[in-house]
């Protein structure tokens, strides 16, 4: 029996692909990891090509292949995690995309998203979904398209145009326009897909003026959702699990049971808690969410998102070129004791969770003539765990209780400092797995779970080993300190680009 699954973690800024042997504990053999470019035609817009996401993910995908020295004959499934939400459309017939994909950050469906609020519409839409009007999602996003691209709704309402979040649009082409499909979690968070009913809601479709023939096929996130051609890898390989990356990420930190939670530090920032088969509801701005569906159960999560964490620490690089490598950025923020009074909002393109603020914007306070480079570096990792913090106290306040210890994951996990700031400023113990791109080890763990390589969740936690964990130390007057003036910089940041 083949041992090895290929993992396709298409993110917001790059595409990976990762070989693991599940044979071996689910070790991971090789790795690929290839950037393509960001696009931002206005204030606010976020834009990818979605033939630069295609290729980028099979360019990796195939040299991961290359540097395990394996045949795609050894290889008996995939499994795919992807940037949630970014939105593209595609013609039926030419299989080529109308448009740019959409992504997750845009925000140019806010007044859209406002004029929702305002009609009333956010309860129903809550309700059926678990989510609230935003333009982070999808909905708004196909309608923008719909409305904008010249021929785009003619098309649309003639049953000519496709929709997908990234991992439908992955399918599609990698079975060569055979299979038009996605999972419960990535269908979850489009603002179209009714969690209770686990259907396409028709109501919300006449709402956006969306037509249903757009829609993709929804599958559970354990299922095989077809096998790619062989002008892709040159082989039959079975695609068996697919989930958003942050459900996927909760899967590959083993969250099986109900309350247990972790945090991603990826280009946002996304705290999950394993609500079980009840769908939580919130009060306070998080999201309830589909976590994975699964031998014909539906496993519902409580979600807090932030929309810029790693994000920053690409800024501080590639904007103002304060480093060449993001991994300099922990030495940086070491040769100094503290941010030295300042404090950064990373609201580039609004405020997430709890404070879902479109019109806010970034901002650094606090600046003083002895503020250096550092210091500024500083403050932009601790912006991270701060944003952290508002999304905790949010979920333990919904769930009735304090959390005990919060599994740590994604990139920038990999950062000791922070990792030590986030323990100190909430009060907790910080675990981070040996494993820190849990995204793609849960998207594997499931294809191979689907494939019978693994018989039960059981066996998958067996394999789930703790690099480190770090403690709190920092004086509980000092966080509180540090906690005001950074609950004072959000205010000031709030509704900066509202012009009306």
């Amino acid at each position: 029996m083949n041992k090895y699954v290929l993992a396709l973690d298409q993110g917001t800024t790059s595409s990976r692909g990762i070989i693991f042997d599940i044979s071996d504990g689910g070790r991971s053999v090789s790795s690929c990891s290839k950037e393509f470019k960001q696009i931002f035609p206005a204030d606010g817009w976020v834009e990818h090509d979605p033939s630069d996401i295609l290729m980028s993910q099979l360019y990796a995908a195939k040299e991961a292949i290359r540097r395990a020295k394996i045949s795609t004959d050894d290889i008996a499934a995939i499994g795919i995690t992807n940037q949630r939400e970014t939105t593209i459309v595609w013609d039926k017939d030419s299989g080529r995309p109308i448009y740019n994909a959409i992504v997750w950050q845009c925000r140019r469906t806010a007044e859209l998203c406002d004029k929702l609020k305002a009609d009333g519409s956010a309860e129903i839409i809550r309700k059926k979904t678990g989510l609230l009007p935003d333009p982070y999602f999808s909905a708004t996003k196909i309608k923008w398209i719909l409305d904008n691209v010249p021929g785009a709704r003619q098309d649309a309402e003639a049953g000519k145009l496709m929709f997908g979040t990234v991992d439908s649009w992955l399918i599609y082409n990698m079975t060569g326009g055979r299979v038009h499909a996605t999972d419960y979690s990535n269908a979850s968070r489009t603002m179209l897909y009714n969690i209770n009913e686990l259907k396409w809601d028709e109501e919300l479709l006449e709402l956006f003026n969306i037509p249903s023939s757009m829609m993709p096929e929804v599958l559970p996130s354990c299922s095989v959702f077809g096998y790619t051609d062989l002008e892709t890898f040159g082989a039959e390989i079975p695609i068996a699990g697919v989930a958003g990356d942050q459900q996927a990420a909760l899967f590959g930190q083993c969250c099986f049971e109900v309350g247990d939670a972790k945090n991603t530090y990826g280009t946002g920032g996304f705290m999950l808690m394993n609500t079980g088969d009840t769908p939580v509801y919130s009060n306070n701005g998080l999201l309830t969410t589909i976590a994975w569906g699964m031998d014909s159960k539906v496993t519902y999560a409580l979600e807090g998102s932030v929309f810029v964490c790693g994000a920053a620490i690409q800024w501080l690089r590639d904007g103002l070129k304060m480093f060449n490598y993001a991994y300099q950025s922990e030495d940086i923020a070491a040769s100094v004791s503290d941010s030295g009074g300042v404090y950064f909002v990373p609201a580039f393109v609004g405020l997430g969770a709890p404070y879902w603020d479109p019109y806010a914007r970034g901002l650094i306070v606090g600046i003083t003539r002895g503020t250096t480079q550092a210091h500024i570096v500083r403050a932009v990792l601790e912006s991270m765990a701060y944003q952290t913090l508002d999304v905790l106290r949010v979920m333990e306040e919904e769930c009735g209780a304090k959390m005990q210890s919060l599994k740590v994951d994604g990139g920038a996990s990999a950062n000791n400092l922070l990792m030590k700031f986030q323990s100190d400023i909430l009060d907790l113990p910080i675990i981070r797995p040996s494993l820190v791109e849990t995204t793609a080890y849960g998207a594997a763990n499931m294809a191979a779970l689907t494939v019978g390589m693994y018989k039960s969740i059981d066996e998958i936690k067996k394999s789930n080993k703790i690099d480190r964990e770090f403690t709190p130390t920092m004086d509980s007057s000092v966080r509180e300190e540090k906690l005001k003036l950074w609950h004072r910089a959000v205010e000031k940041s709030g509704g900066w680009a509202d012009n009306r």
